[in-house]
């Protein structure tokens, strides 16, 4: 009996995915954990296998299109057996996708499905993909005529401006986002380029949360000579087989920083315009540089674990993300109470970190810098010290600290981290 494959849904709030390359055709005979083909979201990606043994019948989609979750994108079963009540779709569209079966002439069929209105995806069919490929055209700027606003070949034809693919060279290859950029306008010393669609979610993001709540940066440095200490001992356990994992200043930073937390659950909370959320759980964002762009996962009930397993739970979160293949409900910055973002291994003294709405305060954390101190009474020396930046809303503080005015600027230092 034919069964149908389904497009996977990678956490709740993920609706659609985009496919991405076919292992298997049509027409050839698959088992059960072969590969059938990848798919990702905006911010990772997965592999789908095959749950039974047979021939893939058909496949309803093409490589690049945008799926929605939990709908048939192929079907598997014995050569010659019927498809059509597997097909996702019957309501037919000027653009039509290609269907392809197995010992058959190739049906066309259109999808009709719901569009979320906030989702900064671009929709092109496949015909029109190939030809804006093909012809160089520049998507981004284009504004589709076909059904909720997608592109379509029409759209393509219309298009005045042909641009050309840029040049890559191999040293620029091994740092390239995903996605390739097209040059939309050059000059006689400059080019402007396409960005991938991952970094113009990011910039969103970071543009919402700066237009929408009124955010303070405070700058400070703290004495970092116990925490190179206790760096000190855990690599030398660690070396010494005493202990699993080599702990680093990023773990015990943000140890820290989920025992801070505890102490001061104000800041363990998210803003929704006239009302905060208190959570009785710290769920800690980790910010962490991918090739694909920032992402932010989040470590979900942080103060439960020791050192050792904050330590090791941390780097499975960072390599998740890095590899593509982090839940992508982790990465809803609703999913976290709380985010520190560490630049110290680049260097950085000092920086802004931007909050992840809505979350009401993140941390930055910069790099450990020789300063002179006062060591004792009259004597000074150069002493470690790690900088720290902490970014909230101050629509927060000064709804909970109604002296903060004019008259008295110095809110109740028991409130602040």
């Amino acid at each position: 009996m034919a069964v149908p494959v389904l497009m996977p849904r990678q956490g709740q709030s993920v609706e659609t995915c985009i496919l991405g390359q076919w292992y298997k055709t049509v027409g050839e005979e698959v088992s059960v954990g072969d590969i059938l083909f990848s798919y990702e979201t905006d911010k990772a990606s997965f592999e789908e296998e095959a749950k039974e043994d047979g021939v893939l019948l058909a496949t309803f989609f093409n490589e690049g299109d945008e799926v929605p979750v939990l709908v048939n994108v192929a079907v598997i079963g014995k050569k010659g057996e019927s498809i059509d009540e597997f097909s996702p779709g019957t309501t037919l569209t000027e653009d039509k996708p290609e269907v392809k079966v197995a010992d058959e002439a190739p049906k066309v069929i259109e999808f009709e499905v719901e569009i979320d209105p906030t989702d900064m995806r671009i929709r092109i069919s496949p015909l029109a993909k190939n030809m804006a490929e093909k012809k160089g055209v520049d998507i981004q700027t284009l504004k589709g005529s076909g059904p909720h606003g997608r592109i379509i070949a029409r759209d393509i034809e219309n298009a005045e401006k042909i641009v050309e693919q840029p040049k890559v060279s191999i040293a620029q290859k091994s740092i390239a986002p995903s996605a390739p950029s097209i040059v939309l306008e050059s000059g006689d010393d400059f080019e402007i380029k396409s960005i991938p669609n991952i970094r113009k979610l990011i910039a969103n993001a970071m543009h919402l949360s700066l237009q929408n709540s009124a955010q303070l940066t405070h700058h400070l440095s703290a004495d970092a000579r116990q925490l190179q200490r206790l760096r000190k001992k855990f690599k030398a356990e660690f070396a010494e087989g005493k202990i699993k994992q080599n702990i680093t200043i990023n773990d015990l930073v943000c140890f820290a920083v989920i025992r801070a937390l505890e102490k001061f659950p104000q800041v363990n909370t998210h803003y929704h315009g006239d009302k905060m959320k208190w959570f009785n759980k710290v769920h800690l964002g980790l910010a962490v540089d991918t090739e694909r762009g920032l992402m932010v996962p989040t470590l979900k009930n942080a103060d439960d674990l020791s050192i050792n397993g904050l330590s090791s739970q941390l780097k499975e979160l960072s390599t998740a993300a890095r590899n593509g293949n982090v839940n992508p409900d982790l990465l809803n910055p609703a999913a976290a109470t709380f985010t520190v973002s560490n630049l110290g291994n680049y260097g950085v003294e000092m920086f802004t970190p931007v909050i992840n709405l809505p979350q009401t305060a993140i941390l930055g954390v910069c790099a450990i810098i020789p300063r002179p101190k006062e060591i004792e009474e009259g004597v000074y020396g150069f002493v470690p010290m790690i900088g720290l930046c902490s970014h909230t809303i101050i629509r927060r503080w000064m709804a909970e600290k109604q002296h903060f005015s004019c008259r008295n600027p110095q809110p109740d230092r028991k409130s602040s981290v």
